[in-house]
């Protein structure tokens, strides 16, 4: 089974792909960000992260993509703005016919660290703990992105 999990942004988006062994263990396929430049118009950087989510799930075919579920943050434009991006990534998945899930930013600290309200490092130093890897992944939204696909894996609630 191969996930792709999805860290939401506009300005950067982060994505992360793992395969899961029969066993249960997780290994790191790919991951990495889309990044749009400062002051790009809102329609052109949605159609940057259509067109390259669309590349990355042409290129690695995952069963299911997790996206990271919005939560209410201090800037409403920011939040919008996100929800944006959300709106495509589940767009993209849908048109791949690739089942959908979604968690939320609690829901992953929890699951990666069995706390709700862990710090950022120490979930992606689970993320390293938890695919074998020598480093935390890079960039932070990519490492954020697989941790959402390591969740899905570890709630069981593969389709």
């Amino acid at each position: 089974m191969r996930i792709l999990g999805i860290d939401p942004g506009t300005g950067i988006l982060g994505f992360g792909v793992v395969d899961v062994e029969k066993s249960g263990k997780v290994k790191l396929v790919t991951a990495g960000v889309v990044k749009s430049p400062a002051h790009t118009p809102l329609d052109d950087r949605l159609l940057d992260i259509y067109d390259s989510l669309r590349e990355v799930m042409e290129e690695t075919k995952p069963d299911e993509v997790v996206i990271e579920k919005l939560f209410f943050a201090k800037n409403v434009t920011t939040a919008i703005s996100v929800a944006h991006a959300r709106g495509v990534a589940m767009l993209v998945a849908k048109q791949a016919g690739v089942k959908i899930a979604e968690y939320t930013p609690l829901q992953i600290k929890q699951t990666m660290t069995g706390y709700g309200r862990a710090e950022k490092k120490q979930v992606q130093e689970m993320v390293r703990v938890h695919l074998g890897l020598s480093e935390v992944p890079k960039p932070d939204d990519a490492a954020d992105a697989l941790a959402a696909a390591i969740t899905h894996v570890m709630m069981g609630k593969l389709r």
